[in-house]
């Protein structure tokens, strides 16, 4: 069984003036960003606004993506509360030959690790021939995984529950299994990460960072000498100083007005907060026309 490893950006969604979901611009992102040296892109994630997006746009953009050169590259979310739902989004995703997916457990209720166990074995015993990559990221649906949840996860499905996306950052340091991916949700935690045995990233500023990002990987790899890898930290903790979201939407509007466009209650930066991001990235060397395929 192939396990997922690399650079991973949580792609960007692409709305058009009326709000709904560009298909065609949101696919050629994705490729776009593989091509620039993205291991693969989860589709549908948090920085993608999945759960504002419809099911039928959802669905919809599912159909076109599995048509995409890069139809094995996607890690599929599915941003529902909704165990019903998650499940019949997977299955139409599954009748696509997708069958790797990112999935957070549920916000807005309180819970525990075992209510979070009850919830992926429901949705391993529908979905059976699924692999699972776990969300954690306490700030967003009010949970955080705890080791031992992971590792019962795991005992209990191990050709389902695969890897982790750790945006809580209490799980890539200390979570060891065998045959199972860490991946820190920040470009800051890469090198590091590797060296204490994770297998990539997946973040969203990695839809900016996919060159610099790949050669701290590959340089990894490689056993090379890091030259890239302040500058990525630098790049990362500058878009931290504001929403993420509204940080890439507002820089990515300079190449494409249409990146301008992102659903309620999601906003841009204001334009003061715009100039002052552009400036500090500038310092850095970091600009839009340096987005270039590797």
């Amino acid at each position: 069984m192939k396990k997922i490893k690399g650079i991973y950006a949580a792609g960007m969604s692409v709305f058009n003036d009326d709000l709904s979901l560009n298909i065609v611009k949101t696919i050629n992102h994705a490729e776009r960003i593989i091509d620039q040296g993205c291991h693969g892109v989860a589709i549908f994630g948090s920085t993608g606004q999945a759960q504002l997006i419809s099911i039928s746009e959802k669905i919809s953009l599912l159909n076109e993506l599995s048509k995409s050169k890069y139809s094995k590259k996607y890690l599929i979310g599915t941003g529902l509360n909704s165990l019903n739902e998650t499940i019949n989004l997977m299955n139409v995703a599954k009748s696509l030959n997708f069958s790797d997916f990112l999935i957070m457990p549920p916000a807005y209720y309180k819970y525990g690790d075992s209510e979070v166990i009850e919830f992926y074995s429901r949705v391993v015993d529908a979905v059976p021939d699924s692999r699972i990559v776990l969300y954690n990221f306490e700030k967003l649906c009010g949970y955080k995984f705890s080791i031992q949840c992971v590792e019962e996860l795991v005992r209990k499905f191990p050709k389902n529950i695969v890897g982790v996306k750790d945006s809580s950052y209490n799980l890539y340091e200390n979570l060891k299994i065998d045959n199972f991916s860490v991946m820190p949700g920040s470009e800051s935690k890469l090198l590091k990460g590797l060296e204490l045995g994770c297998d990539g990233i997946i973040t969203a500023t990695c839809n900016v960072t996919a060159v610099l990002s790949r050669q701290v990987y590959d340089d990894f790899i490689e056993k090379k000498v890091q030259t890239k890898n302040e500058m990525l930290c630098d790049v990362r903790n500058t878009f931290e100083k504001f929403n993420l979201i509204s940080g890439l939407h507002s820089f990515m509007s300079d190449e494409n007005k249409i990146y301008a466009n992102v659903l309620p209650p999601v906003s841009i930066l204001n334009e003061k907060d715009k100039l002052l991001l552009i400036e500090e990235l500038n310092k850095l060397n970091f600009k839009l026309g340096s987005l270039k395929a590797a």
